[in-house]
């Protein structure tokens, strides 16, 4: 049994693709999630530390799952304030954006309906829908006439799932389009906000007023927010649903209540301090303004650098460690070969300095 999974593993060494844990590196980010820069904001973590003195029972663990011990009225408080954030009936909590994801997907839909999804959903998204009983059909990429031409072919019940900025592309999806002909056709849009929340308010949902016609939303608090867990945004009916079926909520411990202290400090953080995102925003501009070549969309904070090769983009990234920059390489076949990439990942304390060298760079390799 283990020469299998050595095999497996000398091949992807072979070809230049084995992944491996390394300890955390010391350099300028261009390569994480923390949009805001909230993950280690002084301000913010003496509001959390100040929190913690005042009531150290929130670092106890919960000791049991919510349906047996592990439930807290401040669990069941940060739930109605996240509700009220988002302007939904109610809001469930999960440890993780990868746990909410698989409670929606393997849960709501049975046997006799279709699951439709964006060719580039999240990862999460897929195994949800191994897990199910229903059908899955994949429509391309950001493409509703695609969506339509499926949708129309349908005689049951359909969600439809997509994200609203995808994390490899950095490209936003026509929500609007989306959600128009999920209302056409009685499906069920979910939304994954998981790297809008934070850069575009709390989400394009809210930006674009779609709240009546998203049918569940998914708001993930690791990245923009610095924090860690997720909400799935629903009706409560959806919200009793989950809790009685889904198997990710019931059978998972949960969280100390520091972690939904944590979530609502974060948003109240937000809204006292704006410039964090003003900021991030100046420096999408300045990046976008160096004229890299890009798929993604001027308003993300996720750019792509297309660097078709394998080994060039290797090289790329050494050249860009050697300067203390940090950043992340996608090789295929995790994305289709042709279209191995750098990702970059701006945030509001990059500098414009940086983010002019960090281009500098990347332009003697395209």
């Amino acid at each position: 049994m283990l020469k299998k999974f050595q095999e497996a593993l000398d091949k992807r060494k072979e070809v230049g693709i084995l992944r491996m844990l390394k300890p955390k590196l010391n350099g300028i980010d261009f390569y994480s999630n923390d949009y805001l820069g909230l993950a280690g904001n002084e301000e913010l973590q003496a509001q959390l530390l100040l929190k913690v003195q005042e009531n150290p029972t929130l670092l106890s663990g919960s000791s049991g799952s919510r349906l047996i011990s592990g439930n807290s009225n401040i669990v069941d408080e940060t739930e109605k304030y996240i509700a009220e954030q988002h302007q939904y009936p109610a809001a469930l909590l999960f440890s993780s954006g990868y746990n909410a994801n698989l409670a929606l997907f393997s849960t709501l839909p049975d046997r006799h309906d279709t699951i439709i999804v964006d060719e580039q959903i999240h990862r999460s998204v897929q195994d949800a829908c191994r897990m199910s009983h229903a059908k899955k059909l994949k429509f391309r990429h950001n493409d509703p006439e695609d969506l339509e031409s499926i949708l129309k072919k349908q005689t049951g019940p359909c969600y439809v799932a997509i994200e609203s900025l995808y994390s490899m592309d950095g490209d936003l999806a026509p929500l609007q389009e989306i959600a128009a002909l999920a209302k056409k056709y009685n499906a069920a849009l979910i939304v994954d906000e998981a790297h809008a929340f934070g850069v575009f308010g709390y989400g394009l949902i809210e930006k674009y007023d779609l709240h009546h016609d998203v049918f569940a939303a998914v708001i993930t608090y690791g990245k923009a927010l610095g924090a860690h867990g997720a909400a799935i945004l629903c009706d409560e009916t959806v919200k009793s649903y989950l809790v009685n079926f889904a198997s990710p909520f019931i059978y998972t411990t949960a969280a100390q209540d520091f972690l939904w202290t944590a979530i609502q400090t974060g948003y109240e953080f937000l809204k006292q301090k704006p410039e964090l995102s003003e900021k991030l925003n100046q420096n999408i501009s300045i990046f976008r303004n160096q004229n890299i070549d890009t798929p993604s969309s001027e308003l993300s904070p996720i750019q792509a650098v297309l660097i078709p090769d394998n080994q060039q983009l290797k090289n790329l990234q050494k050249t860009l460690s050697d300067h203390d920059f940090l950043t992340y390489a996608v090789y295929s076949p995790t994305v289709k070969t042709g279209t191995e990439r750098l990702r970059i990942c701006l945030h509001s304390f990059n500098t414009e300095e940086d983010i002019v060298e960090l281009t500098r760079i990347i332009k003697e390799f395209i």
